[in-house]
């Protein structure tokens, strides 16, 4: 898949974003190493707490899907500046690449984008590797 078709995913879905507090809506495609895609919507709570970033909306889907070997992810924003995922999505997409070299690509509400690794955004992840089981 070309990098345009996977930011046209992710700008697709931002209008399905539920975003009726922050008014910002965030799309999502996720590329996997099989080729499949999987996208995600933000979606908000009136109690915020159970807010879920389109980013993790994508994982999910993936994931239940029988996928976690991630390759690419395109997120879409509404608003003037990169959309980067936030540090709980960087967490969580540090999960299924535990190596960093997810690739993020960023897209602001006019179409521009920049592209990172996860280990450039999140560099020293927490993950499986710093859970030392046998010590407990």
């Amino acid at each position: 898949m070309t990098t345009t078709k996977l930011i046209e995913l992710a700008v697709s879905m931002k209008k399905r974003a539920y975003c009726p507090y922050s008014g910002f809506a965030v799309g999502a495609a996720l590329e996997c190493s099989d080729g499949s895609v999987f996208t995600g919507c933000n979606i908000e709570s009136a109690s915020f707490s159970p807010t879920i970033c389109a980013e993790r909306a994508a994982a999910a889907k993936a994931v239940s899907e029988g996928h976690t070997d991630f390759l690419r992810i395109a997120v879409a924003g509404s608003g003037p500046d990169l959309c980067w995922p936030c540090g709980v999505c960087r967490q969580l997409l540090s999960e299924f690449s535990p190596d960093g070299s997810l690739r993020v690509i960023a897209v602001d509400g006019n179409g521009r984008w920049e592209s990172a690794t996860l280990a450039q955004l999140l560099p020293r992840a927490f993950g499986k590797h710093s859970i030392r089981c046998d010590s407990l």
